[in-house]
Formats: structure tokens, sequence, C-alpha cells
């Protein structure tokens, strides 16, 4: 077993702010990304009703001015149900509120405020509990398991360890056999070498790198060939603490790009409830905003900034196969095909050649790019002037200061 997960969510926290109750404009004002994302053109048509997301992190405070109401707590595993409103860092409070807080009291807006979260915690290494709330907290293995048997559509995983994990994977196939959207913050060692940890690096995990306000990938964002999209998580407040006396300015971090990431999956989601996860999905990478190839994603913000006004606002929008996962290459192969492989009989001597099969995902460090669809390619020339619209924005991405490769390695089994 690998070492204890991290939260990958704060970086720095410059600035201690106002009590919420007190500072209403304050706090939602600097939630930046809202404007450009069209949050009130988009709550017109979805707010997220009807859909659940589950947080697994370091707990869900369901008592914040922006919270309550919007906390399943009886819809939490019994496996997993220890203290699990109970945040230890605040952390976990603050992805809840940025997927669905409705902003009551001054709190943080959610971008689907209509959405539900399903709280689920998990120790990380940095919850000094007693040794019996060390016991009895799950560890993500078996959060994740527990959070693929609710009814949640989408599980949010602002956490990440080297890896990789077997087990782990093993609860996330689980979890994506039964049509769950995972979700996971690549992390913050953008000005460390990049490492992406796991989930993000999981088959079948959708990795979210971070921007900031000027649509520029955050330098503290993880790259590589894990990252799927990219969202605002950078420069807006959240909870300084576990206290829940006051948020804090500036909490960076890949975690609150998740958060958003989510958010977004749920607005679509809520319009379209009868859409599979492959179809969400799908929808995210054609309207992702981009000026590089569909099929050139980026090392650092992989098929776009997501921009789910784009599916919201188009009637027509075709979703495509709802049986095809749109990632199957880079996740080594459709999942149920897969299973259908791998259940077939083990005397066949000259198993057929399909993108089912493990030998058709490339190795660690190839240099090949793999499509949304399936579709190879070598690299992209986009890789210092990377264009990210989350309204009508575009800017110059400048990391380090050095030219810097696109080629996403791919994921191997």
């Amino acid at each position: 077993m690998r070492a204890v997960a991290a939260v990958v969510g704060a970086l720095a926290a410059t600035t201690v702010g106002l009590a919420p109750s007190a500072a209403a404009d304050d706090v939602q004002s600097k939630q930046w990304y809202l404007g450009p994302m069209q949050a009130e053109k988009m709550w017109k048509v979805s707010t997220g009703t009807g859909v659940k997301v589950a947080v697994i992190d370091s707990g869900v405070n369901a008592n914040t001015s922006s919270l309550k109401g919007q906390v399943l707590t009886d819809e939490v595993p019994k496996s997993v149900a220890y203290r699990a409103t109970d945040d230890y860092d605040g952390h976990g409070t603050t992805i809840a509120e940025l997927i669905a807080g409705t902003g009551a009291g001054g709190g943080l807006k959610g971008l689907s405020p209509g959405a539900k979260i399903i709280p689920i915690r998990v120790k990380f290494e940095d919850l000094k509990g007693s040794a019996e709330e060390l016991k009895k907290t799950a560890d993500t293995t078996t959060a994740i398991r527990a959070a693929a048997d609710t009814d949640a559509k989408i599980i949010n995983m602002s956490f990440g360890s080297d890896g990789p994990d077997s087990d782990e994977q093993a609860a996330i196939d689980y979890a994506a056999s039964k049509g769950k959207l995972l979700i996971a913050a690549v992390g913050n060692d953008g000005e460390k070498g990049g490492h992406i940890g796991y989930p993000a690096a999981d088959d079948y995990v959708v990795g979210v790198a971070s921007t900031d306000a000027a649509g520029t990938v955050s330098k503290f964002s993880s790259s590589g060939g894990y990252v799927d999209f990219s969202a605002p998580g950078q420069n807006f407040p959240g909870w300084c603490d576990g206290t829940f006396r006051s948020y804090c300015d500036n909490m960076n971090g890949t975690s609150s790009a998740a958060a958003i990431a989510s958010g977004s999956a749920a607005l679509i989601w809520s319009a379209h409830p009868d859409w599979t996860v492959n179809q969400v999905t799908r929808a995210l990478i054609d309207t992702a905003g981009r000026k590089w190839p569909k099929n050139k994603p980026s090392t650092y913000l992989g098929y776009g900034a997501v921009r789910p006004r784009v599916v919201l606002a188009d009637s027509r929008y075709n979703p495509g196969p709802a049986n095809v996962d749109p990632l199957r290459k880079e996740n080594g192969g459709d999942l149920l095909a897969k299973s259908a492989s791998s259940s077939s009989s083990s005397n066949s001597t000259s198993p057929s050649a399909s993108a089912s099969t493990p030998s058709q995902a490339p190795e660690k460090g190839s240099s090949g790019a793999t499509s949304a669809e399936g579709s190879s390619a070598k690299s992209s020339s986009d890789s210092n002037t990377l264009w990210i619209a989350l309204g009508a924005v575009a800017a110059v991405v400048v990391i380090g200061g050095g030219g810097l490769a696109v080629m996403r390695a791919r994921r191997a089994r």
C-alpha cells in the first residue's frame, strides 16, 4: 500500500477575510470566474438540480450558511459515515461550497447551486486525530467504493498520492462500471517538475488542471499526459481552517479547479438527465475552450477549459453514442468492452486486436498523443500560446520562460 493521500487544495492563504455573514459582496465578488463563465445566464437553464456529487475529502460541514440543506447526510454509506460532516481542516467544505453552495449568508456561491452533496470523509496525511479516529476514518479506496454505491452521478476527488495502487484502481473501475463520472485534481507540483499523482493518473479518472483569471495555466498546476481539462483554481476565497470563522483569500490549488469541473458536469447532467457518463464527458471535450486541435490535447490544459454554457446554449447539441467512452484510448480501452474481453474464454490463444485490450494502451513515456475519439497524433505546436476561453478570454501561457513540449505521455496499464 502507498502512503496516505494528501489534500491538493490550498497552496497559500495570504489574506484573512471577514466572517462570511459580514462580507457577502466581498466573498462572492472574488469568485471572479462566475462572470466569464456566464454563471447567471447558465442558471436560467440549469442549476444542477437532481444531480448528486460525492465529495471525498476532509469532511463537509453541513452547517455553513451556504451549505444548509445542500448536504445529504442521510445518504452517506455506513462504511464511511464516521464523522462525515466533521471537516478537520475546512478543505472539503470549501470544495462542497464551490460545487453546490447556495451563497446564503455571504458564503461561497457554487457553480451548480441546485446540486446536492454526499460527504465522504477520508484520512489525509494532515489528520492528527486519536488512534480511534484514524482507525474509523475511511481510506480512499473504501471511500471510492462507497461513493460508487450511492446515487451520486459525480465523484469529486481533490487529493493525491504517489502511486499507483492496484486496490484504488480496482475501486475506480468499479465506480466507472456503475456510470459515475470521476473527477480529480491533478496536483500542485507544477513548479517542482509537474508530477501528477493518483487518482488523477488512474484510468477512468478525469484530471483537472488550474487556470487563473487571465485564462493562463497556474504556475503551481501539475502537467503531463493525465491532464484532461482545465478550470479556474486560483485567487478566490476558501475556508481558512476547520474553525469556520472566516474565509481566506487566494486559496490556490487544483482542488478548486476540480470542484469547478464537477459543478460544470452537474449543470450539463441536470439539463440532460438521460445522458450517460460517456455523453457528459464527450460534451465537456467537444465544447472545451482551446486553440489547438481536439486530437492534440495539451500537456498543461488537456482538451481545454470547461465551458458548460456552450452545451446549455445549444439545444441541438448531439452528445454522441451513449455506450462509447470518448476517452477509451487514454483509459487503455472502454471499460465495458474490457470487462467483456476479460470474461472471455482463457483457452483462446489468439486474442483479437481491439481497443479494449490493455496492449492497445501506449506505454508510459510514449511520445504519441491520442484524441478523444481515438485517432492518434504526434504533437502539438501550441506549447506556449494556449488559448483558454472561459467566456471570451484569450491568454498567452508562460511557464518558467522556456519552450515546453506539449506531447502527452499516454496512460499505461
